[in-house]
């Protein structure tokens, strides 16, 4: 099944979830709609509440429930990524201008909030326990891993059990709750949860590689953002982590020289947002992707996302081979084939 296919068989209920969404940043505060409905037109894949819906599929649960908590996850996957643009100072989300670019830091912050705030509302007003209880850790799991990645901004030594540890925080934990979800709507118990569960959690980390390699090998207006902005911004990924672990002594200091900024770190954590390196231009970034490439670090941060996707498809073998689980099995192929 194709991916295309997967989203043809609950596009009644994505656009639900996109009418939802509309309506619930509508509200009398002009900056909240504006920034809301610029979000929307932007686009994005919709990836965390097709994974919900399709897990709801799997489960047998046809509820309406499932469509308010679609939106939540979009709500939570939306709001961390305004802060993130903050943090970074990004320039670019999805080939436009992003959201702190047009209406500033403290707009993008407060709207964040907004739609997190509106998600918890949301999440409640089902009146699940459970889910708001697997709403929260998630939610508190992905600041902490966020946190991390911001304490670990421009360290070149930092490992890949780190680094891996911190993707898990910041974005698998969302995909691992909207895949458990739905079993806590239909009263999915066992070996079948923790299937799906499982099957969430490392489509999220797979995705997260992706994205990591894309840093480095997409066009720009594929990937929708500037190339090389891991770099710039001094965020140390996988493929820089296997290539620095791989280096000669040389090698690792001109790795080290575009990665570190002594000033970086302290201006991100203190001020809140990054500052620009000038030093890592053009020549700088050839450089560190002509080590990448030598020491194969796209390659192996691509076989250790096709690893994760195996292993959420594994996961998946525990239910019987039908139109649903085919469709979920799109999602994981199309998490590792993408291109932007």
């Amino acid at each position: 099944m194709h991916i295309q296919e997967a989203f043809a068989l609950i596009q009644d209920d994505i656009d639900k979830v996109e009418v939802g969404i509309k309506e619930a940043v509508a509200t009398e505060v002009t900056l909240i709609s504006n920034v809301g409905e610029y979000l929307l037109e932007s686009g994005g894949k919709r990836f965390r509440p097709l994974a919900l819906l399709l897990s709801a599929k799997i489960c047998g649960f046809d509820g309406d429930e499932r469509i308010a908590l679609a939106m939540v996850v979009e709500f939570i996957h939306t709001a961390t990524l305004l802060h993130d643009d903050v943090v970074d100072n990004a320039d670019l989300r999805r080939g436009k201008a992003s959201a702190n670019t047009v209406w500033g830091n403290g707009s993008s912050v407060l709207v964040g909030d907004y739609l997190l705030a509106k998600a918890m509302t949301i999440a409640v007003g089902q009146g699940n326990l459970d889910i708001i209880r697997v709403l929260s850790e998630a939610t508190s799991r992905m600041a902490e891993g966020e946190v991390r990645q911001l304490i670990n901004y421009s360290d070149i030594e930092t490992t890949e059990e780190t680094y891996l540890s911190v993707i898990t925080d910041k974005t698998a934990v969302l995909f691992a709750a909207a895949c458990k979800i739905p079993t806590l709507l239909a009263g999915v118990n066992g070996d079948r949860r923790v299937a799906l569960e499982r099957f969430g959690l490392d489509l999220g980390i797979a995705f997260q590689l992706i994205d990591d390699c894309l840093d480095y090998t997409s066009k720009n207006e594929e990937l929708g953002k500037t190339i090389g902005n891991d770099l710039r911004e001094g965020k140390v990924t996988l493929p820089l982590i296997k290539a620095f672990s791989l280096a000669t002594a040389d090698e690792k200091e001109i790795l080290r020289a575009a990665i570190e900024d002594s000033d970086k770190k302290e201006s991100v954590i203190k001020a809140g947002g990054l500052k620009e390196n000038t030093a890592n231009n053009n020549t700088d970034l050839e450089k560190v992707f002509a080590i990448i490439n030598k020491y194969e670090g796209i390659d192996y941060t691509m076989n250790e996302a096709r690893k994760r996707i195996e292993s959420a498809k594994t996961a998946l073998e525990i239910f019987a081979p039908n139109t649903e689980r085919a469709a979920l099995t799109a999602m994981a192929d199309f998490a590792i084939n993408r291109t932007n």
